[in-house]
C-alpha cells in the first residue's frame, strides 16, 4: 500500500485527483498527433513482425491504453516498436506457418507481460542499470541493419518462397542475386514514401510524414490501377475492435517461447524505462521504474487476451506526446481510443495501403534506429575499451547471429565480464614524502619504486572487494621489502569485503616478518567496525591505527609522527637520517601545509 492506494492503481488515481479541465484539449490535441503516427507505424511494425498489419493496429489500442493507464510515466506511449517486433519475428521464424502459430505468438506475449509483472513486483528496477547504455546502443544499431536488410524485398517486390523461416541474412542475399526481378512501380512507390517523409520531416518535425507517405502513393494506385502491374496490397482489414481470444497454456508451447520472452521482457523494460527518464529529464516527473515495470507487463498481459504481439515504449510516439502538449496520461489513453475508432470506421480503406510503401515507412525508422551521435562518442573513448567492445560485438551479433534473443544475452553476458575485468584492478598510488622548501611535505607520486626508501605511502582507493583482491594483494606483496616503514592511507576507500581484509593481512603480516613497521591512517568509522571485526586489528599495534579525522590530512600528519618515533628519531638533527629530519618538520604541523606533487 502507498499512502492508503494499492501501488498498481496509485499513478491514475493521483492523476485523477489533480486533473483540470483546461488540461483536457492539450491531451486531446497531443493523442490525435500520437495516433495519426501511430496507423502507419503499427502496421508496420507488424510487417516486421511477419504478422498481418491488423494486429499491430489491435497492440496500439490495447497495449496504448493499459500501459498509459498504470505506468509510471505521464507521456511514455506503450505499443509496437520496431526493436520489438524484429525480436518477435526472430523468436517466431521456426513457428509461422503452422496451424498454432498465432496461439504461440499471443502466449509470448502473456510471458513477457508476466515476466515483466514479477520483476516489477520483486523490485527489480535497479537492476535495469546492470544492462549496459552501450549493449543497447550496439543492439539497435544491429536491429536497424537488419529491419532494412529484411525490407529490402518488400521494397522490390521480389517474392520469396518459405521467406518466415529464413533468417535475414539469406534473405538479403536472395534478393542481391535476384535484382532483375524488381517490379520498378513497387520501388518507385516506396521511394515516393521515403522521399515524402524525409521532406516533411524538413518542412515541419510535427507534420506526420508517414501519414503522408502512404495517403499520396494510394492516389497514384487508384488513378493509374497499379495493382494491375504487381504491387502487392495490405488487403483486407477487419472493421471491429480486437476481440477477445483466451490464451492457449501448455507445457510444451511454454518451452518454445519462453527463451525469447524473456530477451523481449528486458529489451522491453531497458526501451521504456530509457525513454521515460529522457523525457523526464525535460518534464521533471519523477519515474518509478518498478511502476513502469508492472505497467508494461499490464500492457503485455492484458494485450494478449486481444490477439496483440508484444510492444514496450516508442521513442517516436512518446517523444511526439511530450512535444505536441500531452499533460497527463489520459493523452496516451485517447491515442489508443482513436486508433480504435479508426480501425472500427476506415478500415476499409486501409485495403489500398500498399506493402512497399509500408516498407518505406520502416526504412526511415530502421535509419533512424542507428544513433550516430552515440556511436560516435563510444568510438571516441576507444575502440578497445569496455564500452566500445560491448557495442560493436552486440551489434554484429544481432546481425550474424539466427536468434536475436542470444545476441542479447552475449551483449549482457559481455558487458558485465568487461566490467568486471574493469573493476578487478585496485587504484594504488605509491607516494613517496619528500621535504620541500619553508617545510613542506611533498608526496611525490612514482609509478615504479627502483630502490629502497624509509617511509612509504600507499594509498588504496575505490570499492576493494573479492574480483580485486587478488590485484591488491600482487601489488602489495611488490612493495614488502621497499621500506621500513609504511603508512596504508585508507581515506579514500569507499567500502572493503572481507576476502580484501585478508590480502591486507597478508601484506601486514609479511611486513612485520621482514622486521618492518605498517601504520593505517584515514580510517572511516564505518571501516573501523568492518576492521576489528575481522580481527585486522590483533595484527597492527593499535597505536598504529589512526582514524580519519575533520581536519584536512590530520590522520596522515598523526600517521608521520608515529613513523617518527618508530625510526626513534632524535631531537639532535645532526645524529639524524635524512628520513628523520623530514619528520622533523612535522613535529609542529598544526597551521603548516602538506602539498602533493603528481607529476613524477
Amino acid at each position: 500500500m502507498k499512502g492508503g492506494i494499492p501501488l498498481l492503481l496509485s499513478p491514475a488515481i493521483n492523476d485523477i485527483k489533480s486533473y483540470k479541465k483546461e488540461y483536457f484539449s492539450k491531451d486531446l490535441i497531443a493523442a490525435l498527433t500520437v495516433a495519426v503516427v501511430a496507423i502507419p507505424q503499427s502496421m508496420a511494425y507488424a510487417l516486421i513482425a511477419g504478422v498481418n498489419p491488423v494486429y499491430g493496429l489491435y497492440t496500439a489500442i490495447v497495449s496504448t491504453i493499459v500501459g498509459s493507464l498504470f505506468g509510471s510515466s505521464k507521456h511514455l506511449i506503450a505499443g509496437p516498436t520496431n526493436a520489438i517486433a524484429l525480436l518477435v519475428a526472430g523468436s517466431m521464424r521456426n513457428y509461422m506457418g503452422l496451424d498454432n502459430a498465432y496461439q504461440l505468438l499471443f502466449l509470448m506475449t502473456f510471458l513477457v507481460g508476466a515476466l515483466q509483472i514479477f520483476f516489477g513486483a520483486i523490485k527489480l528496477g535497479k537492476v535495469i542499470n546492470f544492462v549496459s547504455h552501450t549493449v543497447i546502443v550496439g543492439f539497435t544499431a544491429g536491429a536497424g541493419v537488419l529491419i532494412a536488410l529484411g525490407q529490402l524485398s518488400t521494397l522490390l517486390s521480389i517474392s520469396i518462397k518459405d521467406s518466415a523461416h529464413m533468417p535475414t541474412t539469406m534473405k538479403f542475399y536472395y534478393v542481391i542475386t535476384h535484382l532483375d526481378q524488381t517490379n520498378f512501380y513497387a520501388l518507385g512507390l516506396g521511394l515516393m514514401t521515403i522521399a515524402i517523409m524525409l521532406i516533411c520531416k524538413r518542412i515541419n518535425k510535427n507534420l506526420p510524414g508517414a501519414l503522408i507517405g502512404i495517403v499520396i502513393p494510394i492516389i497514384f494506385i487508384v488513378i493509374f490501377s497499379l495493382e494491375q502491374k504487381g504491387i502487392k496490397l495490405t488487403g483486407y482489414i477487419p472493421s471491429s475492435l480486437p476481440p477477445f481470444k483466451m490464451v492457449q497454456f501448455n507445457l510444451e508451447s511454454i518451452q518454445s517461447v519462453f527463451s525469447g520472452a524473456i530477451a523481449i521482457s528486458i529489451i522491453g523494460l531497458v526501451e521504456a524505462i530509457s525513454i521515460a527518464k529522457s523525457i523526464s529529464s525535460t518534464s521533471r516527473q519523477k519515474i518509478d521504474a518498478n511502476q513502469e515495470f508492472v505497467g508494461q507487463g499490464l500492457a503485455n498481459l492484458v494485450s494478449s487476451f486481444f490477439q496483440c504481439f508484444p510492444g514496450s515504449g516508442s521513442f517516436t510516439r512518446s517523444a511526439i506526446n511530450y512535444h505536441n502538449g500531452a499533460v497527463s496520461r489520459l493523452a496516451g489513453i485517447m491515442s489508443g481510443v482513436v486508433v480504435a475508432l479508426v480501425l472500427l470506421f476506415l478500415a476499409p480503406f486501409a485495403k489500398y495501403i500498399p506493402n512497399p510503401c509500408l516498407a518505406g515507412v520502416i526504412l526511415v525508422t530502421a535509419y533512424n534506429l542507428i544513433d550516430q551521435k552515440e556511436i560516435k562518442k563510444v568510438v571516441k573513448v576507444g575502440l578497445l575499451k569496455s564500452d566500445s567492445i560491448a557495442m560493436w560485438v552486440t551489434c554484429f551479433a544481432t546481425i550474424l547471429m539466427p536468434d536475436l534473443d542470444q545476441a542479447i544475452y552475449l551483449g549482457i553476458a559481455l558487458s558485465i565480464a568487461l566490467y568486471l575485468r574493469d573493476t578487478n584492478r585496485v587504484p594504488v598510488k605509491i607516494l613517496v614524502p619528500t621535504q620541500g622548501t619553508e617545510s613542506q611535505i611533498i608526496e611525490n607520486e612514482v609509478e615504479v619504486l627502483k630502490g629502497k626508501v624509509d617511509i612509504l605511502i600507499i594509498q588504496l582507493e575505490g570499492n576493494l572487494y573479492f574480483g580485486s583482491a587478488y590485484d591488491l594483494e600482487e601489488k602489495l606483496a611488490s612493495l614488502v621489502n621497499k621500506s621500513k616503514v609504511f603508512i596504508l592511507r585508507m581515506k579514500y576507500v569507499v567500502s572493503i569485503d572481507l576476502t580484501s581484509i585478508n590480502a591486507l593481512k597478508v601484506f601486514i603480516r609479511t611486513v612485520r616478518e621482514a622486521g618492518g613497521i605498517l601504520i593505517v591512517s584515514g580510517v572511516k568509522a564505518d571501516l573501523s567496525s568492518m576492521l576489528k571485526n575481522s580481527n585486522l586489528d590483533a595484527d597492527i599495534d593499535v597505536d598504529n591505527i589512526f582514524m580519519s579525522e575533520n581536519e584536512v590530512f590530520a590522520s596522515s600528519t598523526n600517521a608521520l609522527e608515529r613513523a617518527r618515533a618508530v625510526l626513534k628519531c632524535e631531537k639532535d638533527t645532526e645524529k639524524n637520517s635524512l628520513a628523520c629530519n623530514l619528520l622533523e618538520s612535522v613535529t609542529n604541523f598544526n597551521g603548516q601545509q602538506w602539498s602533493a606533487n603528481r607529476n613524477i
